[in-house]
């Protein structure tokens, strides 16, 4: 019905960049929010950024001023570019989103299969 792909994840030195894309596919007639979360070996799961329909976004602390969430809503598109990241951002990142489907009623959270990004020090 629907599917969320995600691209963009590797092995990068600390300091350096990636970004992260996240494509959504299927049966949607309105995404509502999309977002980021990750989770590291051993840690549950954490947010890592959220962003709303109207384009209103939310950080976790950890990632304030590195990281920027964005999205193209004809493309059902979520985007993060990571910057200065560090050994602490290792973790596998998965995309979120609450959508509206054309085949049921109600808000549906669909997850990302995941993409690891790994960074070196």
């Amino acid at each position: 019905q629907v599917r969320l792909v995600e691209s963009g994840g590797g092995l990068v030195q600390a300091g350096g960049s990636l970004r992260l894309s996240c494509a959504a596919s299927g049966s949607i007639l309105r995404i509502n929010t999309m977002g980021w979360y990750r989770q590291a070996p051993g840690k549950q799961r954490e947010l890592v950024a959220v962003i709303s329909s109207d384009m209103n976004t939310n950080y976790a602390d950890s990632v304030k001023g590195r990281f920027t969430i964005s999205r193209d809503n004809a493309k059902k598109t979520v985007y993060l570019q990571m910057i200065s990241l560090k050994p602490e951002d290792t973790a596998v990142y998965y995309c979120n989103s609450r959508m509206v489907l054309t085949i049921r009623p109600g808000e549906y959270v669909s997850w990302g299969q995941g993409t690891q990004v790994t960074v070196s020090s």
